[in-house]
């Protein structure tokens, strides 16, 4: 499958505790910071629980 990057473009805070536990296993800390990951319907779910969050860029 494709690789996509995930980059966090906003603070958790004053999110639920559902979105702050995906952004975890994510692999995703503070803002600015990016995971490149393989895009799988496990982690393109997670995405779109926090899509409001991150910024997706396909490689």
């Amino acid at each position: 499958m494709a690789k996509i990057k995930i980059t966090q473009i906003r603070s958790v805070i004053d999110e639920s505790e559902r979105q702050k536990r995906t952004m975890k296993a994510l692999g995703l800390k503070k803002i600015n910071h990016f995971v490149e990951v393989e895009a799988n319907l496990a982690i393109i779910g997670m995405v779109r629980t926090v899509n409001h969050l991150v910024a997706i860029e396909h490689i």
